[in-house]
């Protein structure tokens, strides 16, 4: 049966290839630039970014060019696409929005571009569930429903070692507050209304990260979720919150331990942790 509805997001998702591929989703890159070096943030290796960033190289992000969102586009209409749900990290962090706007104007089908005020696997795993409805038949409308509640009721929290590279970012929204605290007090952030926002301090990791997990597991309660955490060069923490998080919850669709989009690591730095709970 032909799908009605393409579904189109971008790298920042942190969706696993082999999903993507089995849900027809379309996933269009941002650039990263390291020194004079730019490419597709899937081309350049978590190791070496995070080398380049302990080496005070520069390091810049860039939203994906219009053309990129157009030939994507393009290609869902010529796949029999009826309408094409674009989905993309927040515009409180990005102007990738901006540019898929630009290229849904030249489309011939109905293209609805949404801000979903997320980012990394909170991203992700609403973009699956809009997926998975758009491949068992529903209407434009029925794949929006779908959407619009995953992302209503998805949370994202964030742990850095750090607040020093979202600050050059121009990313730590009402974080900004937070500034010149000692070292030893570890942020715990949350992305509120689509922007970095503070939720908790903890003194070392331990604390911050374990304030992390009761949190999630506090919303998450005792509903289906689907649960990950995605790390930038962080990966035996990631693994002990996922199984502090398995060990809490009770009824888990999904558990999946990522690496973050190279974006989101220059973004957060090195030692960056995210969370995320995501109500089935």
């Amino acid at each position: 049966m032909r799908q009605r509805v393409a579904i189109v997001t971008d790298s920042t998702a942190s969706i696993p290839l082999d999903v993507a591929d089995q849900l027809g989703i379309s996933v269009v890159q941002l650039e990263l630039k390291v020194g004079e070096e730019q490419n597709d943030e899937r081309r350049v290796p978590h190791a070496q970014l995070a080398q380049a960033m302990a080496a005070g190289t520069p390091v810049a992000t860039a939203e994906p060019p219009p053309p990129a969102f157009y030939w994507n586009y393009s290609d869902a209409v010529a796949s029999g696409a009826e309408a094409i749900i674009s989905v993309h990290i927040s515009e409180g962090l990005s102007r990738t929005c901006e540019s898929a706007r630009i290229a849904a104007a030249e489309i011939g089908i109905p293209v609805y571009v949404v801000d979903s005020r997320l980012v990394g696997l909170s991203l992700g795993y609403s973009v699956i569930a809009a997926a998975e409805a758009a491949a068992g038949g529903a209407t434009p409308q029925g794949v929006m429903g779908v959407l619009d509640r995953r992302l209503r009721s998805t949370m994202q929290l964030l742990y850095v070692d750090t607040l020093e590279y979202l600050q050059r970012g121009g990313r730590i929204g009402r974080a900004q507050a937070w500034l010149g605290q000692t070292l030893s007090i570890k942020p715990v952030l949350a992305l509120k209304e689509g922007i970095i926002d503070q939720h908790a301090k903890g003194i070392g990791i331990d604390r911050a990260l374990k304030k992390a997990v009761t949190t999630a597991v506090e919303r998450a309660g005792n509903a289906p979720v689907d649960i990950g955490v995605e790390h930038f060069e962080f990966a035996d923490r990631a693994n002990q919150v996922l199984d502090g998080l398995r060990s809490k919850l009770p009824q888990i669709r999904r558990a999946t331990v990522a690496e973050t989009s190279a974006i989101l690591g220059a973004h957060a730095g090195p030692g960056a942790l995210g969370v995320t709970v995501s109500p089935v």
